[in-house]
């Protein structure tokens, strides 16, 4: 099997730019390719940042930033990606439209050999696949932000896509030093599918008066042995995504209670962001009523996860711990609270959706 060397990213934002990065630091020959000059001029501008920051903090020689963007050539226009390019993925906006464009310029534009991916955190990869043209020589990848930094990346073949595609992509992911975690195509796929409900449910939790965003956040990260509580990760991540993509899931899964709360709802239509400057001392109650619904929510969907054979119990656990830096995956808590403890959060807050 002859491994990728030639990678192009399409679409030079943070995300693409990050990935057109990480694959230059590995040695990849990399393409980072945009519609307009100034687009491929931004994301070179991103990457040069990240890497002036990586010297001042002596991660990097001046050298080997030197060498790590002459791997990178900036191309204008999808139907200038080289022919002989050995991957492509695209990291354009969310939308099936827009990504299709993209693959149907790209279809004309690379050789027969050439295996097309889209980084996507939500759309159906075995619709994407079909609309390709090469369905076989496609996958779904998602990579978690930032891709120079964190290490997980979801790998989700289409129905169509040959063992052979698989293989070589899953490669140079490995290649990158990623952990890669190989799934089912099913919305949310594995992290999203337990983290995205888990947002929604603080939001639900305050919209219901059971304590202030600072508190619950405090009892998250307590519960969940972590740095930061949901509403400071929404805030860092922006409240939109949340919203998106909790809408998303609600909407695919049918499971009206994913549907973003409106709390959340309103404070994207107001261009806002939580408030988690309040106290955040709770009482023992307030932590009892806060983590058993958080745990709740990711206790049942994890093993729906796994039920439905998206992946296995240990991949969820890799995925919560070094996609969203867990200090322990929800099979794990299970069995540290008791199998019979966690079945009773699930079961209670599967009869509150």
């Amino acid at each position: 099997m002859q491994p990728i060397q030639r990678v192009a990213v399409v679409g030079a934002g943070n995300m693409g730019s990050g990935i057109a990065q990480k694959s230059a630091q590995e040695e990849f020959d990399v393409q980072m390719v945009d519609r307009e000059l100034q687009w491929v001029e931004r994301g070179q501008s991103i990457i040069a940042n990240f890497l002036e920051e990586a010297v001042e903090r002596r991660i990097f020689s001046s050298a080997q930033v030197e060498a790590i963007q002459g791997r990178i050539t900036g191309v204008v226009g999808v139907e200038n990606t080289a022919e002989n390019t050995d991957l492509v993925i695209e990291a354009v906006f969310e939308d099936f439209d827009v990504k299709t464009a993209v693959f149907n310029a790209l279809d004309e534009a690379c050789g027969d050999e050439t295996i097309l991916a889209s980084n996507t955190s939500s759309l159906s990869v075995n619709a994407l696949a079909e609309a390709t043209g090469r369905a076989d020589r496609f996958v779904g990848l998602h990579f978690f932000y930032h891709p120079a930094k964190n290490r997980l990346v979801e790998v989700i073949p289409a129905e169509s896509s040959s063992q052979e595609t698989i293989d070589k992509v899953v490669q140079y992911c490995k290649m990158l030093g990623k952990v890669v975690i190989v799934c089912a195509d099913r919305p949310g796929f594995v992290v999203n599918r337990f983290f995205v409900p888990w947002l929604n449910e603080a939001c639900l939790l305050l919209e219901e008066g059971v304590a202030n965003a600072a508190q619950i956040d405090a009892v998250a990260c307590k519960a969940f042995r972590i740095g930061l509580g949901p509403f400071g990760l929404m805030n860092l991540t922006g409240p939109p995504i949340a919203l998106h993509s909790t809408d998303y899931l609600a909407e695919q899964l049918h499971t009206p209670r994913y549907t973003g709360a409106a709390n959340l709802r309103a404070l994207v239509g107001a261009n806002e962001q939580w408030d988690v400057s309040e106290d955040a001392t709770y009482t023992p109650e307030q932590y009892t009523t806060v983590s058993e619904r958080l745990l709740g929510v990711v206790f049942g969907v994890a093993a729906q996860i796994v039920e439905e054979d998206i992946c296995s119990m240990e991949d969820v656990d890799r995925g919560a711990k070094v996609g969203l830096r867990w200090a322990r995956g929800p099979f794990e808590m299970m069995n540290r609270i008791g199998v019979a403890e966690a079945c009773r959060m699930a079961n209670a807050y599967a009869q509150t959706a």
